[in-house]
């Protein structure tokens, strides 16, 4: 088995360590991630105070992954994703990590087990855009090769609410 370095590694809090109380705050800001801490205290009938301390107990664990709002990159003009597989030399990974967070079309890159190392995912204008951002990954030392996997649709996008009320029954 390979060695797989992370980009990042966050304290967290154990399933066990999530109360029923932490959950039902996640559920609320998953059901409108807008809701002010006010609103959120109102709708749990807590203080204000035990929302804040809460919330701040759960970023600082990594619960929370991101505030930035999900923009949609077709909006933004690059209607075009796709994932491409990165098979890379182990020793340079901190490195290319590095300079694939400089290419503004990478939106996310998860380190993987199997034939591949990396699995970014990109968004491009079109065809031709694409081919450039797969030349300037493979230009970056260490990378050795990539293979490329259009996104047709989106069949289920990212949730979390089926697991949060598979550990709120759990509880």
């Amino acid at each position: 088995m390979r060695n797989r370095a992370t980009a990042r590694v966050l304290p967290s809090l154990s399933m066990a360590s999530l109360d029923h109380v932490d959950l039902e705050l996640l559920a609320a800001l998953s059901e409108d991630p807008r809701a002010t801490v006010v609103a959120l205290a109102e709708r749990l009938r807590l203080s204000r105070n035990t929302v804040q301390a809460r919330m701040a107990r759960l970023e600082r664990a990594g619960v929370f992954h991101s505030f930035e709002r999900a923009i949609s990159t077709e909006g933004l003009g690059f209607p075009l994703q796709a994932f491409l597989s990165i098979g890379v030399r182990q020793p340079e990974l901190p490195a290319i990590t590095d300079e694939l967070r400089r290419i503004p079309e990478v939106i996310q890159v998860y380190g993987v087990s199997g034939q591949v190392d990396l699995l970014a995912l990109v968004a491009c204008r079109d065809a031709r855009h694409l081919f450039d951002v797969d030349a300037r990954i493979l230009s970056v030392s260490g990378v050795e090769r990539t293979e490329t996997s259009l996104v047709m649709s989106e069949a289920i996008p990212y949730r979390v609410s089926g697991l949060m009320e598979l550990a709120r029954r759990e509880r």
